[in-house]
């Protein structure tokens, strides 16, 4: 499993012309189910992405085609996140 944070960067102020594209990308990631949750980073900082899956390099290759890091709006950071417990609504993320 993993986050990524997706940190505003020099490109921010083109967000809204990008803003489509990029929310297509989530919504791929969503059909294709490599996504699990997208929000906002509060305030104003960007966004994350809690992804599946143990391919870092495929998920690299997926946020490499988001509209917002090919633009340059925002910079994406990856987390590898190894889960080993979960509240009871949430123990199909422990695998």
């Amino acid at each position: 499993m993993f986050i990524v944070f997706l940190k505003f960067a020099e490109n921010k102020t083109a967000a809204p012309h990008f803003m489509e594209q990029h929310k297509a990308w989530i919504q791929k990631g969503f059909d294709d189910g490599a996504f699990l949750l997208v929000g906002s980073l509060k305030p104003n900082g960007g966004g994350m992405v809690l992804a599946r899956g143990s391919d870092r390099d495929a998920l690299q290759a997926r946020i490499d085609q988001d509209p917002f890091v090919v633009e340059k709006v925002v910079s994406a950071e990856v987390t590898e996140v190894a889960p080993n417990r979960a509240d009871d609504s949430l123990a199909f993320l422990v695998a």
